[in-house]
Formats: structure tokens, sequence, C-alpha cells
């Protein structure tokens, strides 16, 4: 296959490529013992061998030239799901439940965008003139965004004229990874120890499945529940195709915004979003949400990013990698020093109940993916006692728009100069939240 041609068996070739390495990854994760201990996913080991085995490496798989952009169109489908599995929700509801837990991972997100920012202006700029104003969110792109905002802000800052961006926000967002895995169980084991831990005491006791990823039968759950008949349409095919259809739309958005405003660079996955919570609302106000499974929604959302991570990190230009690396080594050492404080020195004081699991939890999302997170909850907590996931859930909606508002319109400040300002501004937002849980009494006092 030549790699500069593109049509519809490139596509499946990409795609086939893809999957096997995911399967060789689930192998080596399932009979490796040190891959086990370290609870890396089959989606990064599959982007590893992608990248080794790929253009980007040796040259021996037959990837197309489009690696790089499956990862933009993932990230979309990927928010175009997110508000078909959501829950109703009112902010009175918020502020009653989980003030505190809203406060701290509102404050986690602002504090790491707006301080690794400020790093990177005043600190890494200085000591080397010729970087991107926006080197330093490149750090928070992919630590608390992960591989799907490193692709949507790689995107974004590829339309206005950073081609390295990408490649940059996947190896942050790759690293972000193993460190949340790494630093993850050294955190956990050092907890066990001093009692901070609730549920486990010895972490020796974690069950096989948590290790090899495979679940025995009486541990298996139902992955969703079919809402529509086969004979008329498959309930599977019925969800992919509202998740399409809401990211298609949002392209469609995205392209009319740049074709009327071409300096407005709308990212698509931005506007799948909003285009999703407007399906929502006419769901909900339609009935249309009681034939909508959650589960299943969440199951393709998991694919997606299993894939996206896979792409990811396969497509990574390792030229571009060595060209930074003394300043990203200092970014990265700089952002996980930050990530470390940030989750535990305010979970220490604004997680009321079970703090330790709620912030492992913080160190796992703000650090790799949410999925880490959680897998390193599971550790802590196997039998989900903590409610963690629950409270997270809900405290999280209001700050989704939040978010996303951060990642479409960072790209177009730092472009057009006023990346400083952008920044200050979330800090000022961090300060008001401080005020806002100290004056709710969301801060406590607790004894090393």
């Amino acid at each position: 296959m030549n790699p500069s041609i593109y049509d519809p068996w490139s596509l499946f070739t990409d795609f086939g490529i893809i999957f096997g390495l995911l399967l060789m990854g689930k192998l080596i994760r399932v009979k490796v013992k040190f891959v086990q201990q370290l609870f890396i996913p089959p989606s990064l080991i599959a982007g590893f061998l992608g990248l080794a085995l790929g253009p980007n490496g040796i040259g021996v798989l037959p990837f197309s030239n489009y690696l790089g952009t499956y990862s933009a169109i993932l990230i979309a489908l990927v928010f175009a799901s997110l508000p078909l599995s959501s829950p109703k929700f009112t902010f009175k509801e918020v502020r009653g439940r989980v003030g505190s837990i809203w406060a701290y991972a509102q404050l986690g997100m602002l504090l790491q965008w707006s301080i690794a920012g400020f790093f990177g202006l005043f600190v890494l700029n200085i000591i080397w003139p010729n970087l991107n104003a926006a080197f330093g969110i490149m750090l928070p792109t992919g630590f608390y965004g992960g591989h799907g905002t490193a692709a949507a802000m790689g995107a974004a800052f590829e339309g206005l004229g950073w081609d390295e961006a990408r490649s940059l926000a996947m190896t942050t967002a790759t690293v972000g990874i193993i460190l949340a895995i790494v630093g993850g169980l050294v955190l956990v084991k050092r907890a066990a120890k001093k009692g901070d831990t609730e549920f486990i005491k010895d972490f020796s006791e974690l069950p096989d499945d948590l290790r090899t990823g495979l679940i025995p039968k009486e541990k298996r759950e139902d992955a969703g529940m079919s809402t529509t008949s086969s004979i008329s349409i498959d309930s599977l095919a019925f969800h992919l195709a509202m998740v399409f259809l809401i990211a298609f739309i949002g392209y469609l958005v995205s392209q009319g915004v740049k074709s009327y405003a071409p300096k407005l660079e709308l990212p698509v996955f931005s506007c799948a979003f909003i285009i999703g919570l407007i399906f929502k609302k006419i769901s909900d106000r339609f009935n249309i949400t009681d034939y909508i499974c959650p589960n299943q929604v969440s199951r393709l959302s998991g694919t997606f990013t299993d894939l996206l991570v896979a792409f990811g990190v396969a497509s990574i230009k390792l030229s571009i990698v060595v060209k930074y690396a003394v300043p990203l080594i200092i970014l990265l050492i700089f952002g996980s020093i930050l990530a470390w404080s940030v989750s535990f020195f305010l979970g220490r004081r604004l997680l009321k109940n079970y703090w330790f699991e709620r912030s492992i939890f913080a160190w796992g999302w703000w650090t790799g993916t949410m999925a880490m997170g959680i897998a390193l909850l599971r550790i802590v907590d196997p039998k989900m006692k903590s409610k963690t996931l629950d409270d997270y859930a809900l405290a999280y909606l209001p700050i989704a728009p939040v978010e996303i508002l951060i990642i479409t319109f960072a790209p177009i400040l730092f472009v057009n100069g006023y990346g400083a300002w952008f920044l200050s501004a979330l800090l000022l937002m961090a300060v008001l939240i401080l005020i806002l849980a100290k004056k709710m009494s969301w801060i406590i006092k607790r004894k090393k």
C-alpha cells in the first residue's frame, strides 16, 4: 500500500493494524507480569508498538499518512457521546451534596492550567526565547486533559499555524499515563503502610482481575440494555448512529464558523459537545432519552478512547520530541510536582470523607485519564464503598463547560497574544473558588 494515496482501503488498513496492536497489547497485559504490576493499559502498549513499528519508527507497519488525523475525529466522537450518558442535575444539588468536591476538582483544573502556563511563559520562554508562548500549557493539555484533549488542542493549534503542538501534547499525555500508574501505585503502597487508606491494609490483597484485566464469570457485568428491536435497527447501531450524527453536525458547525471567521478555529469536539447537549435537551423533552442506554453509550465512548490513545501515541513525531527534549523534560518534572501538590495538598483540606481514596482518583485523572483514576480507585476501594465516582460524576457536570471553554479558546488567545491574560483569568477564578470554599466552611483542618 502506498501511504501517500488515501482511499477507503487505507482507512480499513489503518484500523485493522491498530485493532491488531490492541489485541497484542491485551495479550502482553495478560501474560507479562511486569506489565501487570504496572497496570499499563493495552491501548498504551498498542500505541508504543505502533510508534516503534510505524512510519515514525522503523516503518514496518504500512500506516497511511493520515495517522494523526484519527485522534481529532475520535475525540469528537468521545465528546459527542458524553451528554447522552449524563444524568439530569441542578446546581442546587451540586452545591448541597458535593460542593467541596466540586471546589477541589475545579481548583485542580484551574491551578494546573494557570501555573503550568505561567511556568512556560516566565521561566522556560526566558531560558529558550524561541519556544512557542503556549509551550507551558502543553503540560495540562496532556496531563489533565489526556490524549483526547491533546488531539483536540493539537488540531486547533495546527489550524492556527503551530504544527508541533500535537506531538508535544501527545508526548505529555503519554508520560502522564505512565506517571499516573507508576506514581499512583507508589502512593497507594505508601498510604496503605501509613494507615491513610480506609478499605485496604495490604497492597498484595489486589485480585487477579485487576492485574490481568480479564474478568471472571462471577464478576462480569452487563455492557448495556437493548432499547430497539433488531428487526428494525440493532440497538448498538442505533446508539452509534446518534453519536456519529452529533459529531458530524459538530464538524459542520465548526467548518461553517471557520468559513465566515477564518481566525476563529472552533474545535470540532467543542461543537460536538454543544450539539450533544442540545440533542440531550430535546431528547429529555420528547422522552427519547428512555431509549438511550447510558451503558451502551459509555462502552462506545470507551472504545473510541482506546483507539484514540493507540492512534495518538503511534502518531507522535519523535523528531519534534528530540528537538524540545530539555525544556520538555523540565516541564514534565515541574508538572509532576504540581500535580502531586494539587492532588494531595488540596485533597487533605477539601475532602472530608475518604480523602485519600478521592485524592488518588484525582491523581490518576489529573495526570493520565479518568480511566487511570478509576483503576487506582478500584485498588484502594475495591467495592466502591466511598461513592467517589458518584460524587465526582455529579461535581464534574458544572465543571465540564469550563473545561470546554478553556480548551476551545486557549489556542485562539495564545496565538493572538493574550496568553498571559488568559492564564491570569484562570488563576483569579481559582482564588475566588478558594475564598468561596473558606466562606462555605469546606476547608477543614486535618491532623497529620
